[in-house]
């Protein structure tokens, strides 16, 4: 008797389980994320590291780091590089609290997750690739769409709406540029999706290289 169609349908019973399973414990644990309070200090340094920022202002920041999480969570293990400056400050006073850290990290992530320092783009044109994938994650997370965005996600958004100091502003209308292809006045958000792999929208690896200008993508509107 051929055997072969029985070891290729447990092959195949065994890979589904092991998808079903990874997509039960991201469920589980991005609930853990979502009920989590945090420190109600690491608020309180927020509003002392920007005074500016009102109360409802604080609270958005303190979500985008919820944002960050729960995108950190469906990443795996692959590398997804901080995109605010805001967000990157809470997170740095959350690591403070290194017990209370350490048991969200396993019981929200599944894994301790190491800080890395916020980053934004090599260029006003250019994206590293984690950089990409905070970008794809982000626009799924908030229903849009990698490379044709409508908006910034949360994340992309914070800084330069709160005027956050040496924060990273991100730009949809990228129309005016200058002779050498730069984004006037910050960083052009939707050649972050254009310029990836179009078969994922983001390049998922953890290295630093870049896929250079991605002329020719238009932003989110005139």
């Amino acid at each position: 008797m051929d055997y072969s169609f029985f070891i290729v349908l447990a092959l195949v019973v065994f890979v589904g389980y092991q998808v079903l399973n990874r997509k039960t414990a991201v469920a589980k644990r991005g609930r853990y994320i979502d009920n989590f309070t945090f420190p109600r200090t690491v608020v309180r340094k927020l509003q002392e590291k920007y005074p500016h920022l009102n109360d409802a202002q604080v609270r958005d920041v303190v979500e985008g780091l919820r944002d960050y999480f729960h995108i950190c969570n469906a990443a795996g293990r692959k590398m997804v590089s901080m995109p605010s400056q805001a967000v990157d400050e809470v997170w740095h006073e959350f690591i403070l609290f290194t017990m209370q850290y350490q048991n969200f990290c396993k019981r929200g992530l599944g894994r301790f997750l190491h800080h890395v320092p916020a980053e934004a783009m090599k260029t006003p044109t250019a994206a590293q690739s984690g950089i990409k994938l905070a970008w794809k994650l982000a626009c799924e997370r908030e229903g849009i769409q990698p490379q044709t965005p409508s908006r910034l996600p949360r994340l992309f958004a914070l800084d330069a709406a709160l005027r956050i100091p040496n924060g990273f502003a991100y730009q949809l209308n990228c129309r005016g540029k200058n002779a050498s292809g730069a984004s006037c006045g910050g960083y052009c958000a939707s050649h972050i999706g254009c310029s990836s792999d179009s078969s994922s929208g983001c390049s998922s690896s953890s290295s630093n290289s870049s896929d250079g200008d991605a002329g020719g993508c238009g932003g989110g509107g005139d």
